[in-house]
């Protein structure tokens, strides 16, 4: 006797991972709400690299974001098992746009205001070297604008803060994460290295303290080694190269407003009717402002710009972490030499031209 046919069944048997939803099912039941819980475990795990990493920092020396990283890239295992995979995201996307914000507690508009015309001049000519040169090494070696433009923005400003906010920015669709992450890595290496090197140099050419603050502040890319590799120097070095780097913070919206509207033209993204999309300016870097324009019109507690300090560091160590861990190393395998190149033209090309501005014009 010949079974009757059950299109449930029928289709179901060929479901073999839990992929198919039949129409009657998913149009007719509501859309369940998902457990905060769900994030514990991604949430948890990220936490405990993390603190791994400023452990490292601490006792060791280690700079905390490249610390975080290599912890990030040997533990993505663990994405593995789609529980943490909720936890990661969240960390990778809302940690890094809450830690940018809160970087507008550290500057003002009164700062860049007292750094003077020239110093500023020579940080943006800093600048606008490493914005080219990583745009031409990008194309020489046959990789796309955005990848230019997040390597070249990140030197110029603020290291891997800057990344987070670029890619953001820049979208998904334009640069996969192997390419963001080795991004991080060669930023937090290279920073590193200029820690330990810049103020050597500068000290062996025979820099005063307004050249040699000038120097490591407007080309070392982290934000505490910068002011670091300064009080490495001197007190009233260290005191020029905080007033120099806080200034390239507050270049953050302006150099992520003018990419993500450059890049909609350069390399568009089509909308499901076809039409090219044009990204809105970022919600998280209208706050950043917010905060900046309210830091340089009421004066704050000290302790509240401390903690947001702190707080800051804490988002973006767990976003850097987390987007470590959610990348395949086999893919930073496949990148190659190529993928380095832009951060390295751009990094060479603000430690020259701030050399030679510091030498010839401070």
């Amino acid at each position: 006797m010949k079974r009757a046919a059950r299109p449930e069944f029928d289709a179901y048997a060929g479901d073999l991972y839990g992929e198919m939803v039949l129409a009657d099912a998913a149009t007719t039941a509501p859309a369940a709400r998902k457990p905060l819980s769900r994030f514990v475990p991604g949430l948890a795990i990220c936490a405990i690299a993390s603190a791994a990493a400023a452990w490292l920092s601490q006792n060791y020396g280690v700079p905390v974001i490249l610390a975080g990283l290599l912890l990030g890239l040997a533990l993505n295992f663990v994405t593995g098992d789609p529980r943490t995979h909720d936890g990661l995201d969240a960390s990778s996307r809302h940690g890094l746009r809450a830690g940018i914000v809160l970087l507008g507690f550290q500057v003002t508009v009164m700062q860049v205001a007292t750094m003077g015309a020239v110093p500023f001049l020579g940080l943006a000519l800093v600048m606008a070297a490493a914005l080219i040169a990583a745009l031409l090494a990008a194309r020489m070696t046959g990789q796309s604008a955005a990848v230019g433009v997040l390597a070249g923005g990140s030197t110029a400003i603020c290291g891997a803060s800057a990344a987070l906010a670029l890619y953001g920015a820049i979208g998904r669709e334009r640069i996969d994460q192997a390419q963001f992450t080795l991004t991080l890595v060669i930023l937090a290496a290279a920073s590193a290295i200029a820690l330990t090197t810049y103020p050597a140099l500068s000290q062996m050419l025979g820099f005063t303290d307004a050249q040699a603050g000038f120097l490591v502040g407007a080309s070392i890319h982290d934000v505490a080694q910068a002011i670091g590799a300064g009080f490495a120097v001197s007190d009233a070095a260290g005191a020029q190269a905080t007033v120099v780097k806080l200034t390239r913070v507050a270049m953050l919206a302006p150099l992520v407003t003018l990419a993500a509207l450059w890049i909609a033209r350069a390399e568009p993204l089509a909308q499901g009717n076809g039409k090219a999309r044009v990204p809105l300016l970022p919600g998280f870097i209208l706050a950043f402002l917010a905060l900046v324009g309210v830091n340089s019109l009421i004066t704050l507690p000290p302790a509240l710009a401390s903690n947001a300090l702190i707080a800051s560091k804490t988002l973006l160590l767990l976003a850097v972490t987390a987007t470590a861990m959610r990348t395949r190393t086999d893919l930073l395998l496949q990148l190659g030499w190529r993928s380095v190149m832009p951060v390295l033209a751009a990094t060479i090309a603000s430690l020259a031209v701030a050399l030679g501005f510091a030498w010839w014009m401070i």
